[in-house]
C-alpha cells in the first residue's frame, strides 16, 4: 500500500496534516530526518505509516513504560503488529516478543534507551530487517532539553551500527540550541530538518499572580464542568491536598506522583484515559505517556522551572485541535522553592543551566507580551502577537510607553560588545562601580548609569520584554548573555515604539492605557474562530446535536469501560462531532467521517450506526 492508503486504511484519515505528508515520503524514500512538532501534531503518524511501508521492522526508542504501552495499544487497535520490549515484562513476554521479532512478525518494536546502549542488545538486530529507527522525545539527548537522559546520548552509535537504515528523531520541545545539540549528539547533521511551527491557536494562555489559589483554581473549573484536566503541582503533598480540594467540591479527580505504588498510578492513568477521573492533580512524573486528545485544560498550580517544561505540559490540552485554556497560577514563593529544588543538585554547570532558564520562566509569567508570541519567540520562531488567545490580547493590562528604556537597555547590550548576561547590563545601567564593571571598563562607557533614572526593577521588566518579543535574544549556551537580533534596529532608530506593562509604582514615563484593549471573549465565542479540521467545524455542534453528542460519549464511555482501553481508543470528540454533522446511517457512509478506519468500524460501527439513525 502506498503511504496515503495505509494512513485512509489503517488509522482511517483522508489526508496528511500540513508537513506529514513531506516527513514520511522523505523517510519512506530511505533519507533521515529531524521532526520539531508540537504536541498532538501528529509526530507518531511520521514513523509509524513509513514503519509500516518499507520492509521489515521499526524500532522506536521511547523514554517511557507508559508512553510506549500507551503507542502500542493505539497500534494493536488498527490491527498494527506492534510490541514493546522494557522492563515491565516478565521473562516468558519478553522472550515471546523477541521470537516474534525474528520471525519478522513484527511492524514496531518500542524500547527504551537503555536497551539500544547495550551490545549484547544491539547484536539481536544484526539477522533483522530493520525498516528504519525512529527516536521519539528526542530532546532527551541534549543536556540543554529540559528532560536530559544520559542514555539519549549515546545512540548516535545506530547510524554507524546500521548504515543504510533510515532514522527520524522526533521532539516538540527544543530551542536553537537543544536542536543543534541533538543533531550532533545523533551524528545526523546531514538528516533533513522538518519544523512544524510552535504556535497552539486552540489555547487560551492565561497567568494570574496567586492571591487565594485553591479558590482560583475552583473558580476556573467552574466553567469545564464535566471535562477532562490536568492540575500540575510542584510537591507530591500538593497533589494530593488539592486532588481532596477537588474531591470536596464534587469534581471526580485524583492524585498522581512517583511516590505511588505502581499499581496505584497504572489505575489512575487508566480510569483517565477512560474518563472516570475527570482531573488528574500531579507533579511532572504525569503527562508524557499520555496521548489523551480531549484534555480540555491544564493548570499549573505552581510555577514549572522552564519554559519548555511549561510548554510541553500545556500542550497536553487541546490535542484534538478544539478549544482548550492553560491556567498558570504563579508567585514569588513558587520561584523560591524551584530555586532550593535546583540548587540540590550536583553538578554546577547544569545548576546554573536550570537558574538561567527559570529566570525566563519568571519573566514570562510576569510579562506583558502576548502569551503566543513569547512562547514561539523562545523557540526561535516569530509571532505577530495581537492573538485574541491569551489574557494580554483578551484584556490588555495598563501599559507605559517604555521606549526610552528599551533604547538604553539595547544601547547598553551594544555597548558591552553582545557579551553579558541581564544582571550585568543592568549593573552598567545603573552605575555600578562593581569590580566585575571597573575591570571591564564599562565604567568608562556612555550607556553607564544612564538608567539610574529608571530603577533596576523597571530596567529588568523592560528588559524581559524585549527577549519575549523576540527584540533581545538570550544565548543559554554562552551563559545567557544578550544580543540583539534584526528587530532591535526600528527600535533605536525610534521608528517603533515599546510598551509595557506598567509596574504598581509607575515609572517617570507617562502611563497610559493600550489602545488595544480587547473586549474579552468566553471559550464558546473563541470556539466558533477555531476551524474545523478535515473539514469539521466545531461550533456547528449545537440544539439537538448537543443531545446527540452526549448520547455518543455515554456509548463510547460504556464500549471503554466493558473493554478496559481509554474513551478516545474508541472515537476522540473530533470524530464524535463529525458524526453529529454528517449523521451517517450506512457503514459506507461512517467509513466517510474523519478518524473511523475498517477496523474501529468493525468492531464499533454497528452500535454507533444505531445511536444515530435515531438522530437521523
Amino acid at each position: 500500500m502506498t503511504p496515503l492508503e495505509i494512513l485512509g486504511d489503517v488509522f482511517g484519515h483522508a489526508a496528511f496534516r500540513p508537513l506529514q505528508g513531506e516527513i514520511v515520503d522523505h523517510v519512506v524514500g530511505g533519507g533521515d530526518a529531524f521532526v520539531l512538532m508540537p504536541t498532538g501534531g501528529g509526530k507518531s503518524v511520521c514513523y509509524q505509516v513509513p514503519a509500516l511501508a518499507r520492509e521489515g521492522t521499526a524500532i522506536v526508542v521511547s523514554p517511557l513504560v507508559a508512553l510506549m504501552k500507551d503507542q502500542v495499544d493505539a497500534l494493536l487497535r488498527h490491527g498494527v503488529r506492534a510490541a514493546a520490549y522494557n522492563s515491565s515484562l516478565d521473562g516468558d513476554e519478553a522472550r515471546s516478543v523477541l521470537t516474534r521479532l525474528h520471525r519478522g512478525e513484527l511492524d514496531l518494536l518500542y524500547v527504551a534507551p537503555e536497551r539500544l546502549v547495550s551490545e549484547s542488545f544491539v547484536a539481536r538486530f544484526d539477522d533483522v530487517q530493520l525498516a528504519l529507527i525512529a527516536i521519539d522525545e528526542a530532546h532527551c539527548v541534549s543536556q540543554w532539553g529540559h528532560d536530559f537522559r544520559p542514555e539519549y546520548s549515546q545512540l548516535g552509535q545506530l547510524g554507524k551500527r546500521f548504515p543504510g537504515v533510515p532514522r527520524i528523531a522526533l521532539t516538540a520541545t527544543a530551542d536553537p540550541h537543544t536542536r543543534a545539540d541533538i543533531l550532533t549528539q545523533l551524528d545526523m547533521e546531514d538528516a533533513v530538518f522538518f519544523v512544524g511551527g510552535f504556535d497552539r491557536p486552540n489555547i487560551t494562555y492565561r497567568v494570574q499572580e496567586k492571591r487565594r489559589p485553591n479558590d482560583q483554581l475552583l473558580s476556573f473549573l467552574e466553567k469545564y464542568e464535566g471535562e477532562s484536566g490536568i492540575v500540575y503541582c510542584l510537591s507530591r503533598k500538593r497533589t494530593e491536598s488539592v486532588a481532596e480540594l477537588l474531591l470536596g467540591a464534587g469534581i471526580a479527580a485524583d492524585a498522581y506522583h512517583a511516590g505511588l505504588p505502581t499499581a496505584q498510578r497504572r489505575q489512575v492513568q487508566e480510569d483517565f484515559l477512560s474518563d472516570e477521573v475527570r482531573v488528574v492533580c500531579a507533579t511532572v512524573a504525569f503527562g508524557m505517556g499520555i496521548d489523551k486528545p480531549n484534555v480540555r485544560f491544564v493548570v499549573h498550580h505552581d510555577m514549572p522551572k522552564s519554559i519548555e517544561s511549561y510548554y510541553q505540559e500545556t500542550g497536553r490540552a487541546g490535542r484534538d485541535g478544539l478549544p482548550s485554556e492553560a491556567l498558570l497560577l504563579h508567585g514569588a514563593q513558587d520561584v523560591a522553592l524551584v530555586h532550593r529544588l535546583i540548587d540540590g543538585g550536583d553538578d554546577p554547570k547544569q545548576i546554573r543551566l536550570e537558574q538561567q532558564k527559570l529566570r525566563l520562566m519568571s519573566g514570562y509569567a510576569n510579562g506583558a507580551t502576548c502569551r503566543h508570541q513569547a512562547l514561539v519567540s523562545y523557540f526561535g520562531e516569530e509571532h505577530p502577537g495581537n492573538c485574541g488567545h491569551c489574557d494580554i490580547c483578551l484584556d490588555p493590562r495598563e501599559t507605559v510607553d517604555a521606549t526610552e528604556a528599551a533604547q538604553m537597555v539595547l544601547s547598553c547590550v551594544f555597548r558591552v560588545d553582545q557579551r553579558f548576561g541581564l544582571q550585568h547590563v543592568l549593573d552598567v545601567l545603573m552605575g555600578s562601580m562593581s569590580k566585575k564593571v571597573v575591570e571591564r571598563g564599562h565604567d568608562k562607557i556612555s550607556t553607564h548609569g544612564i538608567g539610574v533614572g529608571y530603577g533596576r526593577e523597571w530596567l529588568g521588566r523592560v528588559a524581559q520584554h524585549l527577549i519575549h518579543a523576540g527584540t533581545l535574544e538570550q544565548d543559554l549556551a554562552q551563559y545567557s548573555v544578550l544580543k540583539l537580533t534584526a528587530a532591535a534596529g526600528p527600535v533605536l532608530r525610534g521608528e517603533e515604539s515599546v510598551e509595557v506593562a506598567a509596574l504598581s509604582k509607575a515609572p517617570t514615563e507617562t502611563r497610559r492605557r493600550s489602545s488595544s484593549r480587547r473586549k474579552s471573549r468566553d471559550a464558546r465565542e473563541i470556539l466558533a474562530e477555531v476551524d474545523g479540521v478535515e473539514g469539521v467545524d466545531p461550533a456547528d455542534v449545537a440544539g439537538s446535536q448537543v443531545a446527540l453528542f452526549e448520547e455518543l460519549r455515554a456509548l463510547r464511555r460504556e464500549i471503554s469501560q466493558r473493554e478496559g482501553i481509554p474513551a478516545y481508543r474508541v472515537f476522540n470528540d473530533r470524530t464524535l462531532r463529525a458524526m453529529c454533522q454528517r449523521l451517517p446511517s450506512r457503514t459506507e457512509d461512517l467509513l466517510d467521517v474523519p478518524g473511523v478506519g475498517e477496523k474501529t468500524a468493525d468492531l464499533y460501527g454497528d452500535a454507533f450506526l444505531e445511536v444515530l439513525r435515531e438522530h437521523g
